[in-house]
């Protein structure tokens, strides 16, 4: 029987585990860890039936790490822990020999920088040690870049301009809140913009680019340009690209609130003295808005979040739409979540299942997109994310 080691207590994590536990002919045995033993125990007893087993571990601590895995005898690591950590844990399955998935590129703790470079870094040492590690199987990154695969393998001769289009309607009820970590969210999203255009990086602005789109079961909504992550390894893979961007939508409290604490310093990321005690403001931030994970009983709306592809296929123009919309509601009747999490943590069960099975293997770290993305797409229908295509007009 297989074990699956899960990283991480949090929503996604505990997507994640119901996934895993309705897919348990793969997983098998389930090892969830984190810093927080609680957190762990509170997602096992949500499954009572299912082979869970919890386990506390510091995943900042190479060491701690390597002896869990080597305890437990992981056939695969999830990791749905803080970005800050991949580095660790990928180190640590690197001297255990056990393959790795995570849904998120590595964040410097330090400052707000977002980059492939010491994951990819690390690919050497995942072929030295006969192993496959996969990056960004989430949402986007993740379904998105497979989005991006799937078009260049099925539609197009060739791409030149991808929009990756990320819609959150959701409604929580709170004039201010993150649906998930806000060190991460909120450093995303005050960070200046980036967008690759005929073989560079362009930068704007935090928010200057803004657009409206039309988005199915939606409607329309103010999009705005950010800098995110897969835009990096896509522009490496996506053969005749000329340009990528990505936009997120949001409302006008969100960004009203966000302003405000900009202007006053509590977005900030280093340390600063207050009555004698070192804080940093963007954690003490976190302390003072709802948890992310208990947004799912309050959580209505959908989400919609998709790409648009332009190119050339038999020499004529094309443009297609391939998206996918999710009920936040539906997702916490199924998993206790909201749909950010649902729609995070599926991906990262299909690309653990597949690679279990076989299915995706390799030796060296992967980004999704350097992968057949039939099967994921397959698993997606059937495993709760059902998507769309449109062929719109170029």
């Amino acid at each position: 029987m297989k074990t699956t080691l899960i990283v991480g207590a949090g929503g996604v994590s505990r997507v994640v585990v119901h996934k895993c536990v309705q897919n348990s002919d793969v997983f098998g045995k389930i090892v969830l860890a984190s810093r927080t033993l609680s957190k762990c125990e509170d997602i096992k007893n949500e499954l009572p039936d299912a082979n869970i087993e919890v386990a506390q571990v510091d995943a900042d601590s190479v060491e701690e790490l390597v002896k869990l895995i080597s305890t437990c005898r992981a056939d695969i690591v999830i990791n749905v822990a803080l970005p800050y950590q991949d580095l660790t844990i990928m180190d640590a399955c690197i001297a255990t020999k056990t393959p790795y998935l995570d849904t998120a590129n590595y964040e410097h703790p330090d400052e707000a920088k977002f980059e492939y470079k010491l994951q990819w870094e690390r690919d050497e040492k995942f072929k030295e040690a006969g192993i496959m590690g996969l990056l960004g199987s989430g949402f986007d990154p993740g379904a998105t870049n497979m989005f991006c695969a799937y078009a260049q393998k099925h539609y197009f001769d060739e791409i030149h301009t991808i929009d990756i289009l990320d819609c959150n309607a959701g409604d929580h009820g709170y004039a201010f809140a993150t649906n998930f970590n806000p060190e991460i969210n909120l450093r995303e999203v005050s960070s200046k913009g980036r967008y690759w255009e005929n073989g560079e990086w362009i930068e704007t602005e935090p928010m200057e680019i803004k657009m409206v789109w039309d988005y199915p079961e939606v409607g329309p909504k103010d999009s705005y340009l950010l800098y995110h992550e897969e835009l990096e390894s896509l522009v490496k893979h996506i053969k005749g690209l000329k340009r990528i961007r990505f936009f997120m939508t949001f409302g006008q409290s969100y960004l009203t609130h966000m302003k405000c604490l900009e202007n006053v310093g509590m977005l900030g990321i280093k340390e600063v003295e207050h009555k004698g005690q070192k804080i940093v403001p963007m954690e003490f931030l976190k302390t003072l808005l709802p948890d992310p994970a208990s947004l799912g009983p309050r959580t209505k709306g959908k989400t919609n979040i998709g790409i648009v592809a332009e190119g050339i296929k038999d020499g004529v123009k094309k443009k297609i739409y391939i998206y996918q919309v999710k009920d936040h509601e539906e997702c916490y009747k199924e998993t206790n979540s909201q749909g950010v999490s649902y729609t995070t943590g599926v991906p990262a069960m299909i690309g653990a299942k597949l690679m279990l099975k076989g299915i995706w293997s390799g030796q060296g770290v992967f980004n999704i997109e350097q992968l057949d993305p039939d099967p994921f797409m397959v698993e997606m229908n059937t495993q709760g994310l059902p998507w769309k295509v449109e062929e719109l007009e170029a």
